[in-house]
């Protein structure tokens, strides 16, 4: 019998990342008038936000666009107390 391969993904979400969304209101320096939008999909751990942070920490050194306001939606999709393995006479359900 061979091991089976659980998935990069859902080990992620067992390790507590989800589907995090981020919308990023900013100003260009040539507009300042104008609001532009960037939104922006990705797996995340809340409530810290590592990788948000780095992209943000990384839009504040290299673009020249002012960051007006940010909003960040989260959903968790998995955690560990959601899986349960049912064993009925060998079968699994």
């Amino acid at each position: 019998m061979t091991a089976r391969q659980v998935d990069a993904s859902f080990q992620r979400m067992l390790q507590g990342y989800s589907l995090t969304s981020a919308e990023v209101l900013y100003r260009m320096p040539d507009h300042p008038t104008l609001l532009q939008t960037f939104f922006w999909q990705f797996e995340d751990l809340a409530p810290d936000y590592p990788r948000l942070k780095r992209f943000l920490d990384h839009w504040e050194r290299e673009i020249e666009a002012i960051i007006h306001s940010v909003r960040v939606m989260h959903q968790g999709l998995i955690s560990p107390k959601e899986i349960r393995i049912v064993k009925d006479g060998g079968q699994l359900h």
